[in-house]
């Protein structure tokens, strides 16, 4: 892992703090358009409203759009550790455990819990405002060929 003061993706990520995450360089990012909260080395937290685009008919957060949230999250934590190489999703295991309803505000954090040289092993908590866990996951993502 790089240090905060050379690893400019984090330091990058630190000034988008309280600001929407239309500089993101993911473009499902861009469209989820959360509100960036908090940016350490290995954790990121970022409030999201439930949009009517991201509910399913019942107006209640689309599976789908919860395990989106969540893969694009673990992904930029993982960005932002400043290695070399990029990395992929290996598996991503989703518990969805309550519902969140259009108009709810929820709050996605992530953390890398071992960063090994060529597999890196995540989690991501979803929680709504009362605290409520609506979903919980976790996923190991696997160094590529592909440099940044």
């Amino acid at each position: 892992m790089s240090t905060s003061e050379t690893n400019h993706r984090l330091l990058f990520f630190q000034s988008l703090i309280d600001q929407d995450m239309q500089q993101s360089p993911s473009p499902l990012g861009r469209w989820l358009n959360g509100t960036l909260r908090a940016v350490e080395e290995g954790s990121l937290t970022i409030e999201y409203t439930v949009r009517e685009d991201m509910t399913n008919p019942m107006q209640i957060l689309h599976g789908g759009a919860t395990a989106a949230i969540i893969d694009d999250l673990i992904g930029i934590t993982v960005f932002v550790l400043g290695r070399e190489y990029l990395y992929t999703s290996v598996n991503l295991n989703v518990d969805y455990l309550h519902s969140a309803q259009l108009g709810d505000i929820i709050t996605a954090q992530s953390r890398i819990l071992r960063a090994g040289k060529n597999i890196i092993h995540a989690e991501c908590l979803i929680t709504a405002e009362d605290g409520r866990i609506i979903a919980k996951a976790a996923s190991n993502l696997v160094q590529t060929s592909v440099k940044h």
